[in-house]
């Protein structure tokens, strides 16, 4: 790495170094010898000297399975320290220019208000305060590492930061040095593979956590930096309840395909996300208690509570002791006991604790206290106002075919017909007539099967609930209206009081080229109309539409579809709400978030913006109160500047020749995955898609159906599964072949235009770079000489040729010599890695190789090769 990252490297180095202590301490300086000549050797391999790749090998392959797991979890955890190392360097008083940019909203205010766009300051506020960015925390791919790790990464970082403190005396040093030790102790002895499968409260705890250790901490922080940047810029302050971010979870309400949440599931996460929501809020109160002691206040703060020294405090104590009893509530619930709090002693809404909050501030103001009240009072306002009752709102998602099912088996038992079976008019003629009628449609004498029970029990749930503890309703595989009516009706006949805004979910390619006409559709019914009041959600899927057409042809079918529901709904005068169900990887929509939001079609994120953060991405992006800062700063400038300098639309010669190449690409990506008979053994041979199964990761089934094949599986194992053996199939197949149809077409000019001048083909083209830098054919090869038939070596060798050539088309439009030149920061980080992650790689091969086509137990291998997933998934810093 280059001299400005020194600072990096040191960091790195000596994590490495402590870790060797630690292995050494406890299985001898022999294997630590033996680890760091294998480490040697892989970083002589990648720089091709003679021999070195078969002396690793050697040394690998004579490793006695007693030394297979110690082996792994080496390697393994010093790509997890690395990871730390790196995260905190971003945050670090020595972070160098190309990684620390500067801040992207003090960038933005300064290009809208002196720049060309001359933007009033008011106007600049306004925009700031209807900003609407919902973050959604979702648990797939679930994170690899277990919770208890994760707590000693961020204490290692805590430690990092305090040992590059200049004022820290030698005794200090000495003493952080030794916790830092014990940290790295802590985590070698630690076993960093879960025994069991998490549940659905288990997932949802890490959403419970990331708000508590950094989220809490980070909005308050993020806002008060995003006020001191419209202060310095615009002379205005930004008001209390102007929140641009708020939360909501898939955790605990992601039904689809995934048994294990139940409704009775989902009303336990909801319980305890209030339980968290109270327990953080009194802790705020109880501080607030401690510091306004302060005399004079307001008449109308006075009046409430009476003649006293402490009016204040008076207050404050009020609302401590009505949280006290709303928490114990809440515990009594989770234990079974029925709720006894009388509806005025409740806080059922955001609103019961912003009013004493509220009081106490405006009477500071009059007070001359500003100062005061500015402190952490504020804060505890803006977490009311971004949290809310709930800490993270609850969204459901279910698919289309069980609403439908539901329904069926009702039409049934009274008589009606088949529902599943009638036409769409006649769907939605019954679904209008019976949103419409004021008798139950429920027959009391029935007993639903178990599967129309749950979504029924779902609907009631939902119905008890605040609505601001409850997020939107989604509905994957949806494809017409009636799928969305559909979930009005089991709404309202199971009594929710509140309008849910319910989602249709549009994932496969042609269910994205069909979503305009089915969201015009649905606007056009009067009923719909009135029910929405003017707010229109839909979700475009990337993870499902990738793994149909190819990540090229998805993103362009994507884009279109954004596109045209933009113009669907601004007929229809309907504000919509996008909702992009990205993952961490770059096959299911994954990348830097700024650029993929300033890369959407113009008109398409106005104000509003709704993403999925998933799995190991919520660590990485919010784990640290200062990272999580940067990560909220990022999105609410990206959204704005999306909002208020929109990209230029694509002239039609790019439109026509994206078209030209989605095509190309969906026929290539289809002509392997889908026509090529020798794809599915080949695919289950080089891989570890079969062995994921055990890997303990999500709740959630890896298969849609137990009996199903690849058709399938789920987007995440198919897509963890190509990365863990390099060849990162799913993020490029496709798009390459595309790229060079238009290129021997003559189209080179165009295409060096459109990288030029659109930000969408620019950004796509940038995502393919780091997915071909992250990609291994020698890697991938060696698993094809391990593991794959020999009569399957062909496919395997064409698939290799096709990644090599598709680099090459990439670098000739993009004009660089190697891959990502533009971004060294990037691609050093990825290098970075490289001799750890490729003797994983090796050993794995191995692995697979040992365990395949036997049936006895092989504890040690079977652990050493969770191990190795693990490990290459912390490298490639993402597992799907």
């Amino acid at each position: 790495m280059s001299d400005i990252n020194a600072p990096l490297k040191a960091n790195v180095s000596m994590l490495g170094q402590l870790l060797g202590d630690t292995i050494g301490d406890h299985l001898g300086e022999g294997f630590v010898d033996k680890v760091e000549t294998i480490r040697q050797l892989a970083k002589a391999s990648r720089q091709r000297e003679p021999g070195a790749r078969h002396k690793m090998l050697e040394l690998l392959n004579q490793l006695s399975d007693q030394e297979l797991v110690p082996f792994a979890r080496a390697f393994n955890q010093f790509l997890n320290l690395a990871n730390m190392a790196e995260q905190f360097h971003t945050i670090s008083r020595n972070c160098d220019q190309l990684v620390c940019v500067p801040d992207p909203v003090d960038l933005l205010f300064g290009r809208l208000l002196n720049g060309k766009a001359q933007l009033d300051p008011q106007v600049l506020l306004e925009e700031l305060g209807r900003l609407e960015i919902d973050l959604v925390l979702t648990a797939h791919p679930t994170e690899i590492s277990r919770r208890t790790l994760i707590t000693k990464y961020s204490a290692i970082i805590e430690c990092l930061a305090e040992l590059e403190n200049p004022q820290l005396s030698e005794r200090e040093h000495h003493q952080q040095s030794l916790r830092l030790r014990q940290l790295i102790a802590q985590i070698w002895h630690t076993n960093e593979i879960r025994t069991q499968r998490p549940t659905p409260e288990d997932e949802a705890s890490w959403g419970w956590a990331a708000v508590e250790d950094s989220l809490w901490q980070a909005v308050p922080d993020f806002l008060r930096q995003l006020n001191d940047r419209l202060e310095a810029h615009a002379g205005v302050q930004l008001p209390p309840d102007t929140v641009p971010v708020k939360f909501s979870s898939w955790m605990g309400g992601d039904r689809d395909g995934n048994p294990n949440v139940t409704a009775k599931v989902s009303a336990r996460v909801l319980l305890k996300n209030r339980k968290m929501a109270l327990t953080l809020y009194l802790q705020d109160v109880k501080t607030l208690i401690s510091e306004l002691s302060m005399v004079e206040c307001s008449d109308e703060l006075a009046a409430r509570v009476g003649d006293t020294n402490e009016p204040y405090r008076v207050e404050l104590r009020r609302l401590r002791d009505r949280l006290l009893i709303n928490l114990e509530e809440v515990n009594g619930q989770l234990d079974g006991f029925p709720s006894s709090l009388e509806p005025e002693q409740r806080i059922q809404s955001r609103g019961d604790l912003l009013q004493p909050l509220q009081l106490i501030y405006d009477s500071l103001l009059q007070s001359n206290m500003r100062l005061i009240a500015n402190g952490l009072l504020l804060d505890t306002l803006r977490r009311v106002h971004c949290f809310g009752i709930g800490l993270i709102r609850l969204d459901i998602r279910q698919d289309a075919a069980r609403h439908e099912s539901a329904l069926a088996e009702i039409t049934r038992f009274l008589g009606l017909g088949d529902y599943e079976h009638w036409q769409e008019e006649e769907k939605q003629a019954f679904l209008l007539r019976e949103l419409a009628n004021r008798r139950p449609l429920l027959p009391g004498n029935w007993t639903p099967s178990n599967d129309t029970k749950e979504v029924l029990d779902t609907c009631k749930l939902i119905a008890l609930q605040q609505a601001e503890a409850m997020g939107s309703y989604v509905i994957s595989m949806a494809s017409s209206p009636s799928d969305v009516l559909a979930v009005a009706l089991l709404l309202k006949e199971c009594g929710c009081p509140f309008t849910m805004p319910i989602v249709p979910l549009f994932e496969t390619l042609d269910d994205l080229q069909n979503a305009a006409d089915s969201v015009e559709q649905l606007l056009a019914i009067d009923w719909y109309h009135g029910y929405i009041r003017g707010k229109q959600q839909v979700m475009i899927g990337y993870s499902d539409s990738a793994k149909d057409a190819g990540v090229m042809a998805a993103s362009w079918a994507q884009y279109r579809a954004q596109e045209s529901l933009v113009e669907v709904c601004k007929a229809a005068n309907v504000d919509l709400t996008l909702f992009h169900g990205r993952g961490g990887s770059i096959g299911r929509g994954g990348g830097p978030a700024h650029e993929a939001i300033l890369s959407q079609p113009p008109g398409s994120v106005d104000g509003r913006l709704r993403v999925t953060e998933q799995g190991e991405m919520i660590r990485f992006k919010f784990g640290l109160p200062k990272v999580a800062v940067q990560s909220l700063a990022l999105y609410t400038s990206a959204v704005l500047e999306a909002t208020l300098l929109p990209p230029p639309q694509p002239k039609q010669a790019w439109r026509e020749l994206m078209d030209s190449i989605a095509a190309s690409s969906v026929d290539a990506y289809r002509s392997i995955v889908r026509d090529e008979p020798q794809f599915v053994p080949y695919f289950r041979a080089a891989t570890p898609e079969q062995e994921l199964a055990d890997l303990p990761l999500g709740s959630r089934p890896a298969k849609r159906r137990a009996d199903g094949g690849v058709e399938s599986l789920r987007a995440i194992p198919w897509i963890f599964a190509w990365t863990q053996n390099r060849l990162m199939l799913p993020a490029w197949l496709g798009a390459g072949a595309g790229l060079k149809t238009a290129i021997d077409a003559g189209e080179q000019p165009t295409l060096t235009a459109m990288f030029q001048s659109w930000p969408f083909f620019r950004t796509r083209l940038s995502m393919l770079e780091m997915v071909y830098a992250k990609a291994e054919p020698h890697l991938a090869a060696y698993y094809d000489r391990v593991l794959v038939p020999q009569e399957l070596h062909g496919l395997g060798t064409t698939l290799r040729k096709q990644l090599e050539q598709d680099i090459e088309t990439v670098l000739q439009l993009t004009q660089e010599q190697a891959l990502m030149e533009h971004t060294p920061w990037n691609r050093e980080s990825v290098e970075l890695r490289h001799p750890y992650i490729d003797p994983l790689n090796f050993l794995q091969a191995e692995l697979l190789r040992r365990c395949r086509g036997k049936e006895e137990e092989l504890d040690d291998i079977r652990q050493a090769l969770m191990i190795t997933i693990a490990g290459i998934a912390a490298g490639m810093r993402n597992t799907g």
